[in-house]
C-alpha cells in the first residue's frame, strides 16, 4: 500500500483535479462496498494479497481471480482495491427509456500513470449483455470491449473504465505464476 506522502506525489505527478482525488481517497480508506457470493457457475473467494497486505475477494476463480494474479504480479499497479464504492451508469435501454444503474466494479486499480475501474467478465457473458443491451457493454473498433456510461463517469474524473475479457487471459502466464506462487511469496 502507498503511504500517505506517495499518494499524494502521485496525485500530483498525474494532476488529477480534487473531486478525482477525493473519490480515490475514499476508495482507498472504505474497503468493499460489498461482499461477493458464488452464483451457479462461479467459484467465489478471497486472495491473501502480499502487495495489498489485506485478502482480496473474488467472484469468478476463472476470471477475476486472473484478474488478481496480473495486478498482483505487475509492477504497474500500485495498488488495487476490490469491490470499490458503487458508481451510477446512466445510458439508454434498448426501448429508449434513461437508465440510472448503480453498479459496483470488480476493482478499482492505481497504476503508475493512471487510474480507474475495471470490470472482469467472461468472453460468453460479455456477448450475452452486448446483445441485451448494447449501450451498456459493446465491441470497440479494436475488438477490446467496451461500458459507454462507465468511462463517461470515470473520464469525468480523469480516470478510466476498462471491461476486460476472459479472452485477454494469459493461459499460461496464470499456469506459471500460480505453480511459482509460493516460490514468489517468500522473502
Amino acid at each position: 500500500m502507498l503511504t500517505a506522502d506517495c499518494i499524494l506525489a502521485w496525485f500530483q505527478r498525474l494532476n488529477l483535479p480534487e473531486h478525482a482525488r477525493s473519490t480515490i481517497s475514499h476508495i482507498r480508506s472504505a474497503g468493499p462496498a460489498r461482499r461477493v457470493g458464488g452464483g451457479r457457475s462461479n467459484v467465489s473467494g478471497r486472495y491473501p494479497s502480499r502487495k495489498m497486505g489485506v485478502t482480496i475477494q473474488f467472484e469468478s476463480h476463472q476470471v477475476e481471480l486472473a484478474g488478481i494474479y496480473e495486478m498482483e504480479h505487475d509492477a504497474g499497479v500500485l495498488e488495487y482495491f476490490d469491490q470499490p464504492s458503487t458508481i451510477k451508469l446512466d445510458y439508454e435501454s434498448p426501448a429508449g427509456k434513461r437508465m440510472g444503474i448503480l453498479h459496483t466494479p470488480d476493482f478499482f486499480v492505481i497504476r503508475e500513470k493512471e487510474a480507474g475501474w475495471e470490470e472482469w467478465k467472461t468472453e460468453a457473458e460479455l456477448q450475452r449483455l452486448a446483445a441485451r443491451n448494447s449501450n451498456r457493454y459493446c465491441a470497440g473498433e479494436d475488438g477490446r470491449w467496451l461500458c459507454p456510461p462507465g468511462a463517461a463517469y470515470a473520464e469525468r474524473l480523469g480516470c478510466y473504465y476498462r471491461v476486460r475479457s476472459s479472452a485477454e487471459i494469459d493461459s499460461v502466464f496464470q499456469r506459471n505464476i500460480q505453480f511459482l506462487e509460493d516460490y514468489l511469496r517468500s522473502d
